[in-house]
């Protein structure tokens, strides 16, 4: 039984076995690898569940020409082991029928643009930064690097460290403008008999809200697997739970109601903290009926805060593409991403 982590094991799988293999082939200055890209163990969240599929000796290496690529890969067809402390070398993924090696051998660039739709290491436009998911980022981010001859890999980490401050701005403003689309919802639903959709309102809420919190405090969300797990991680989120909780468990509307409006009061006084707005309320009456929504100078005042005036000018409500869909095929797809924030 294998104890340690996807990690650990990766980790000296590339300094034991592949590292020599590499550099045989390509000066070590020129190469870098880490255990980044898909899969629970790049995010360091794998367990024995994790184990039945696409999961053990994975590795990304990234080479520094596309050149070079062929003549890695076919190094470590011949020379990789078939195991490696209890593990195969050589797997079938999920969908696949024929065992072979998971080092995945790129180019920095060739990674970057086909999990991102871009290569940060160059200049990344506002319909990039919103043409991508806290997840891709994670792709490129969250895993560890094991070594980098060069240091490009870790320069591209550096690129998306965070939104710049104008796009933040922005989809901090979309967030809060998402909820004041829905919070008068839950109530009026309820009102009506329909406990159940006041219920799947009260849900997308609470997941806007988490949203949100990750925003603030300036972290990539992963999907939806992972979400609840990494936002229980973030220095808010205790703080958060028992309204939380209410939004989504409590029977009673108001209840849930009460408890959207004090996550918020939570969060917009950590945003005044950030010195990204100045209001002095979360939430108002929406008109004259019993229901409460953001205040709606909360959004007003992130817009304002924004020096881009192409920026400024965008749609408060629309702002990235995972606030835009929930749509795994769009999500997953970096082209597709692009289109749909764009167009």
């Amino acid at each position: 039984m294998i104890n340690r982590s996807g990690i650990d094991i990766c980790r000296a799988f590339f300094h034991e076995l592949v590292r020599p293999i590499v550099a045989s082939r390509v000066p070590e200055n020129s190469f870098a690898a880490g255990r980044v890209g898909g899969g629970s163990d790049a995010l360091g969240l794998d367990d024995e569940t994790s184990r039945d599929h696409d999961w053990g000796l994975r590795l990304s290496l990234f080479v520094a020409a596309d050149e070079q690529i062929e003549d890695v890969v076919a190094a470590l067809d011949d020379e990789l082991p078939q195991a490696f402390r209890g593990l195969p070398t050589r797997f079938a993924f999920t969908g696949e029928t024929a065992a072979r090696h998971h080092v995945d051998v790129a180019t920095v660039a060739g990674f970057t643009v086909s999990t991102l739709g871009f290569d940060p290491r160059g200049e990344i436009t506002p319909a990039d930064w919103l043409s991508i998911t806290g997840q891709a980022v994670l792709e490129v981010t969250a895993g560890p690097v094991f070594f980098d001859g060069n240091g490009e890999l870790l320069r591209a980490r550096d690129a998306l460290s965070w939104y710049p401050d104008d796009i933040w701005r922005y989809v901090l403003a979309c967030d809060w403008a998402r909820l004041s689309q829905e919070m008068p919802l839950m109530g009026r639903a309820a009102d009506v008999g329909d406990e159940l959709g006041s219920r799947v309102i009260s849900a997308r809420v609470a997941q806007i809200i988490m949203h949100l919190t990750f925003l603030l405090e300036r972290r990539w969300p992963p999907y939806s697997k992972w979400f609840g797990t990494l936002w229980a991680r973030l220095p808010s989120a205790h703080g958060l739970q028992p309204s939380l909780k209410a939004i989504v468990a409590e029977f009673d509307h108001a209840t849930r109601q009460e408890g959207a409006a004090d996550a918020l009061e939570l969060l917009l006084e950590r945003q005044n903290q950030l010195g990204l707005s100045q209001a002095s309320v979360a939430t108002v009456p929406f008109w004259d009926r019993p229901y409460l929504h953001p205040a709606p100078e909360i959004s007003d005042q992130l817009m304002a805060g924004i020096e881009d005036q192409a920026i400024r000018s965008l749609p408060v409500g629309l702002g990235s593409i995972e606030q835009r869909t929930d749509n795994v095929d769009v999500l997953v797809n970096p082209a597709a991403r692009h289109r749909f924030t764009i167009g």
